[in-house]
């Protein structure tokens, strides 16, 4: 049975036909001996055609389309014009090496051209990689390198761009470097404390807070040159005269060692490196809490952006999130207790991260377990709905969080809380209402301009200026834009009857009640009967005239 086999490159597809398979007998061990020497290897494989690329585009689809196992049209009609046909009903006396099954079986299953893959089809695919720029001649040397090099950027590229919009990688960064500064600022204070305390030892007890400590480190400098006169400035740092006046007090009576102003500068810029790395820390907060309402507005609103970031961070990404179910998210962040119980068969840990929110830490210690697993359970949904929805909001989050009080207060007082489906179905309805109130918000005020001036030319009245007056004014809430429809239906009726009156005197009759239109129907019909006699006799005389005259000629 002859063997092909199916080589793609960056530069094209390429087809070669294996010879003497019957002589090598299907042995590994002598193909990887033929490999590595051209003369041998040139006898065992042979070019049959080569299917170049058009374009760098071109090269990416295909590649895009090897790596997903999906044979393309080119490919298809590539291998249909170089291979033997298969006809059905008949054995088929050929079959083809690929390197990747799933693209084999996918071959198989649109061409039925039967197809392998196993370790001496890739010990054959190997010497043909290895020496592929000899098999073809118009190739130069280093160009197809050049290819691959180009192909493995655009195609890393392609795969990267998916990550483009999964902004949770920047919550992810963010709550990573909010931990490590946390620690490092930690650290940093605590050496700026044991550092200045050689020289004015009484400051950290007076002092506890590590931002505080490091400002006022930086403006005293010498304790020596401390005096009441700075007691003003000392106020503004601290916010309590009593504590400045504390402070300057010690001061005088410091029992600390003098040090020198080359060591009191050193000392000051290390608390100026303390404090912008403490100022930078609440910026990188107050980034994460933006970008948490931004990504996550449900979970932030229900557990808080700092314990959802880490949630997210934990898990990957929001979609990962998502996708777990409450009993993974509810010991999430306790993986090692959780093996650790199952291995020693203890008792299994009741919470994992979610265990840093205030809903937990408010719940009596019977309860802990059971405000862990409705928390996580409604972690989840407020997930999967900022995972899955197009519009973000924060009512879902907010009713959530609703939901978790009511558990609390039903876990501590007894209050029944509410029934999920009812919460659920006023969120969305509160949800949609938010909605139409922004279009309403975002509709442009210059059609209401437009209506006032053409009823501005129909009509000159007292009332009609009254509603141009009203109808300028856009309808920003719901209840306004009501209100003018309604004034504009009642004017649009006074229009109606003064326009009415008009018509009735322009036809000469004035309709006041059905007698009298009757009334005046009779006199029409006996003034038409009156008229048609007097023209019939008209009529009679004129013929009597033109007789006589008649005559007389």
């Amino acid at each position: 049975m002859a063997l092909y086999l199916l080589y793609e490159t960056s530069s094209g597809y390429s087809l070669f036909l294996a010879n003497g398979l019957d002589e090598i007998g299907q042995n590994t061990e002598a193909v990887r001996n033929s490999v590595s020497d051209l003369n041998r290897f040139g006898k065992v494989a042979q070019l049959t055609a080569f299917l170049p690329f058009e374009s760098a585009l071109d090269a990416l689809n295909q590649c895009n389309s090897v790596s997903e196992g999906i044979m393309t049209d080119e490919l298809r009609n590539f291998l249909e014009l170089n291979l033997p046909k298969v006809k059905g009903g008949k054995k088929v006396k050929f079959s083809l090496g690929v390197a990747e099954p799933k693209i084999g079986s996918h071959i198989f299953e649109v061409t039925k051209i039967p197809c392998q893959s196993n370790e001496f089809v890739h010990e054959l695919l190997r010497g043909v990689r290895l020496h592929f720029e000899r098999f073809i001649k118009d190739l130069k040397s280093g160009d197809l390198e050049k290819a691959q090099l180009g192909l493995g950027h655009s195609y890393s590229r392609a795969k990267v761009k998916f990550n483009v919009n999964r902004v949770d990688n920047m919550v992810i960064q963010a709550i990573f470097l909010l931990d490590t500064l946390d620690k490092d600022v930690n650290s940093f204070a605590m050496r700026v404390r044991e550092w200045y305390s050689w020289h004015f030892p009484e400051l950290a007890k007076i002092v506890n807070d590590n931002y505080l400590y490091a400002k006022l480190a930086k403006f005293i400098d010498d304790k020596s040159k401390l005096s009441e006169d700075k007691l003003p400035e000392l106020t503004d740092i601290l916010g309590d005269e009593d504590k400045a006046k504390e402070v300057v007090e010690a001061a005088k009576a410091s029992m600390g060692q003098d040090l020198s102003p080359i060591d009191l500068i050193n000392v000051q810029q290390f608390a100026q490196r303390v404090m912008d790395l403490s100022e930078y820390r609440k910026k990188l907060h107050e980034y994460l809490v933006t970008k948490m309402n931004d990504i996550a507005p449900n979970l932030a609103s229900l557990i808080g952006e700092i314990v959802g970031a880490r949630l997210i961070s934990h898990a990957g990404s929001l979609t990962n999130l998502a996708k777990c179910p409450s009993s993974t998210l509810q010991i999430l962040g306790a993986e090692k207790a959780l093996f650790r119980a199952l291995k020693t068969r203890g008792n299994t840990p009741k919470y994992g991260l979610i265990f840093h929110s205030s809903f937990i830490g408010r719940a009596s210690a019977r309860n802990k377990g059971r405000m862990a697993r409705y928390l996580a359970n409604k972690c989840s949904i407020a997930s999967r709905i900022d995972c899955f929805s197009e519009s973000g909001t924060t009512v879902f989050g907010e009713k959530l969080r609703e939901q978790v009080e009511e558990r609390l207060d039903f876990y501590d007082k007894g209050v029944a809380p509410r029934k999920n489906i009812d919460v659920m179905k006023a969120a969305i309805g509160s949800a949609e209402n938010k909605d139409t109130a922004m279009e309403t918000e975002e509709a442009p005020a210059v059609t209401p301009a437009k209506k006032s001036k053409k009823k501005k030319s129909k009509s000159d009245t007292a009332e009609n200026g009254e509603a141009e007056d009203t109808e300028d004014k856009p309808a920003v809430n719901g209840v306004a834009a009501e209100d003018a429809k309604s004034e504009k239906k009642k004017k649009k009726e006074k229009r109606k009857l003064e326009q009415e009156p008009a018509v009735e005197k322009s036809n000469g009759t004035n309709r006041v009640d059905a007698d009298e239109q009757g009334g005046t129907a009779k006199k029409k019909k006996t003034k038409s009967k009156d008229q048609d006699r007097k023209e019939l006799q008209d009529a009679s005389d004129m013929k009597k005239k033109m007789k006589k005259s008649k005559g007389e000629e």
